[in-house]
């Protein structure tokens, strides 16, 4: 119960992290203040006790207060809104965001401690107040590179480690699958051809059939493929699908025409086509909608992938439990460092986003 309760995020961030940086800030507060108390002889002095909160306050926690205050949109700038940088690029906005940071904090601090008639260093002193600072700043964010360089390595890991696993199932699976699939549709095609003219409709669904164990032999042996052939063959998919569904299957499909020799993984659309038909559609007696839109934008492939269905209210749990998400997902990630992003459709329904 303690383990879940810690891991719940707050503003992103999960709440042993939050409570261990509250812990660090607390803890040079109280260094801070300790010092001062002992300089200034005040365990030799009854009127001055060391819990005291006014004199706390005074002494080091507004101080660190401030500190915090200006570290947060700092914080946030660099590991949240420019995550996506080089960690070059980022380290390097220190050497504009130190200063900033310690003049800004000198000049608040002062400010307000003569405000309230709090002390503060004067003079020739007051350069400890730009040393001091500097130095705090460089630690704390040293230590905040250091355990987001941490994180993203245990997360690499992770993420290999999967990748790892669907490898062997995959081998496992094509095992337990030695049918050839050269032979399976040759027998479709030996099927297609014994059955009677007449019956042109069931000819022409084996036909679709034996192509989809066509293109997926194909899949297994190249690492991409044009988005034109990709789209042919989820064509063929929901083409069956339809015979199955009949008028309870609307499909609405749209492409930009310069993006059909765009290059794209094989096998990376029918999955997620097949998710909203089997736990959206599937279901429901009027049936539903599927839609494809697949445009180019900025130098990128953007996906979206939307159906009328009954929808999803643990999205985190389908992305990491269902099959052909969860395959897709350890895909996109490790061939282009791409999020598959699963959203609520209007009026109903899902949406499942990514780009490559």
């Amino acid at each position: 119960m303690y383990r879940n309760l810690l891991n719940r995020k707050i503003l992103g961030v999960r709440l042993d992290e939050l409570l261990a940086f509250l812990a660090f800030y607390l803890f040079f507060a109280l260094s801070y203040y300790v010092t001062l108390w002992i300089n200034r002889l005040g365990f030799q002095r009854a009127d001055d006790p060391l819990f005291s909160v006014n004199s706390f306050f005074d002494s080091g926690g507004l101080d660190y207060l401030l500190k915090l205050l200006l570290t947060i949109p700092l914080w946030w700038l660099i590991f949240r809104k420019l995550k996506h940088w080089r960690i070059k690029n980022r380290l390097l906005l220190h050497i504009f965001f130190l200063p900033f940071f310690v003049i800004v904090w000198q000049q608040i601090y002062y400010a307000v401690s003569d405000f309230y008639g709090l002390g503060h260093l004067r003079g020739a002193f007051s350069v400890w107040d730009n040393y001091i600072p500097g130095l705090f700043y460089v630690l704390q964010f040293g230590i905040l590179h250091a355990y987001n360089y941490f994180k993203e390595n245990q997360r690499k890991l992770l993420l290999e480690g999967e990748l790892r696993q669907a490898a062997l199932k995959s081998e496992l699976s094509a095992i337990k699958a030695q049918l050839n699939p050269h032979f399976l549709y040759n027998i479709f095609n030996t099927i297609n051809a014994s059955v009677p003219p007449e019956q042109e409709k069931t000819r022409k669904l084996i036909a679709e059939l034996s192509d989809l164990f066509r293109y997926q032999l194909q899949a297994s042996r190249t690492e991409l493929v044009p988005l034109e052939e990709e789209l042919a063959f989820v064509k063929k998919y929901l083409d069956l699908e339809k015979e199955r569904f009949g008028d309870r299957l609307s499909i609405n499909i749209q492409v930009d025409k310069e993006a059909m020799e765009e290059k794209v993984p094989p096998m990376i659309l029918q999955p997620l086509v097949e998710n909203s038909v089997k736990h959206g559609l599937a279901t429901l007696i009027e049936g539903g909608e599927i839609e494809i839109k697949i445009q180019k934008r900025g130098g990128k492939l953007w996906f979206q992938i939307s159906d009328t269905g009954i929808g999803i209210q643990d999205k985190e749990t389908a992305l990491n439990s269902g099959v052909g998400l969860s395959n897709t997902r350890l895909r996109l990630e490790k061939m282009y460092q791409s999020k598959l992003r699963i959203l609520d459709n209007t009026p109903k329904g899902l949406k499942i986003e990514f780009s490559i």
